[in-house]
């Protein structure tokens, strides 16, 4: 059966960081509470903001919908919240649902038969979307219309329906699994780039002034390096840090409370939490330094391939601290270093993407 959240709600997402256990339904209050509801309001990703300016300002002008768009990138660097901003500016209601919740070519459309004129439908996780339903979704996004076939066998005849001019917003992680002919139906494709930590700390300020939160910049800064690049674990962060100032403080976050309450839950100095470490000391110890595969990594860390792929191994690379080589994943110096584990000789001598 397939799953529609309206603007205000929040969308389950793959790869949830930080005591995921403890998520509960007061921190998903609040996260809504977070999110930007207006360009001006969205810190970073200024030239996907002033492409979406001008874009957004155009259809506007025109009194028609915006064209369909693509955003791309890791997860946590505010794709959901972006296509909230888009409906927000456009003044239109945007309906949510993610990919693997399209079971059924009736499923979509169901949901697209209740789609008001230039309405946002905003599709997470797009690239897992059946080809059956994948199907249906071509003739909408060229000619807003869709095929349906009434009755079986003989009988069965086509029936086309018309549909209101909207705008599709597909998200995904995996660019690469999006199949050509839904790739070249988008108007505009826009990558989300990992954050600076200056934008992080602008961001932290901001949502430290929504939460009541008393900070400083080197709190704030603090909190920034440890995120990851990403403003959902910098506000997860935020939260986790406020919670230990309140408890064990004086409910002002400083630097040295902001390092002293992440150290506590287990976030290092730049950023890794137990899973990351596990990772590198499965590479550098369990394996010793040797190229491993990614579903042996994933074995030995009690983690699924694909959440080692998408969620953890982009920050690691970013960093150096692994190498995907063409035998396996490999720890670098930077990681034994991290670690404080003396370098093997089959170490690579760089991280990346070899």
């Amino acid at each position: 059966m397939s799953t529609v959240w309206e603007s205000d709600d929040f969308s389950p997402v793959d790869g949830e960081r930080l005591v995921s256990a403890d998520y509960t339904e007061d921190d998903l209050e609040i996260d809504r509470s977070l999110r930007p509801r207006r360009l001006d309001e969205y810190l970073g990703q200024t030239r996907v903001k002033d492409n979406l300016g001008v874009l957004i300002d155009a259809a506007r002008v025109r009194d028609e919908a915006l064209d369909h768009l693509l955003l791309s990138g890791p997860p946590g660097l505010g794709k959901t919240t972006l296509a909230g901003v888009v409906a927000s500016e456009l003044g239109v209601q945007m309906r949510q649902t993610s990919g693997p919740a399209i079971e059924r070519a009736g499923d979509l459309a169901a949901i697209l038969t209740n789609l008001e004129p230039r309405d946002v439908l905003f599709i997470d996780e797009i690239h897992r979307l059946n080809r059956a339903v994948e199907e249906v979704l071509y003739p909408a996004m060229e000619d807003y219309s869709i095929d349906i076939v009434i009755g079986k066998g003989p009988a069965a005849r086509s029936l086309r329906l018309d549909l209101p001019q909207f705008t599709l917003i597909g998200a995904t992680t995996r660019t690469g699994l999006l199949t050509g002919p839904l790739r070249d139906r988008f108007g505009m494709a826009f990558r989300l780039e990992y954050y600076t930590v200056d934008e992080l700390a602008s961001i932290v300020r901001r949502s430290a002034g929504i939460l009541d939160v008393v900070i400083d910049e080197d709190g704030a800064a603090e909190i920034a390096r440890r995120s990851r690049g990403t403003p959902r674990l910098a506000n997860r962060l935020l939260k986790r840090v406020r919670d230990y100032s309140q408890v064990r403080s004086d409910g002002r976050v400083t630097e040295d409370l902001a390092a002293e309450a992440l150290a506590f839950f287990h976030v290092d100095h730049r950023g890794l939490d137990r899973m990351d470490l596990a990772i590198l000391e499965a590479l550098a110890q369990t394996f010793s330094g040797r190229p491993v595969g990614l579903n042996t990594l994933a074995a030995a860390v009690s983690e699924e391939p694909d959440t080692l792929e998408d969620v953890y191994e982009p920050f690691l690379l970013q960093l150096g601290f692994i190498a995907r080589t063409p035998k396996g994943r490999q720890a670098t110096p930077r990681a034994y270093e991290h670690l404080g584990i003396a370098v093997p000789e089959s170490a690579p001598r760089q991280g990346g993407l070899f």
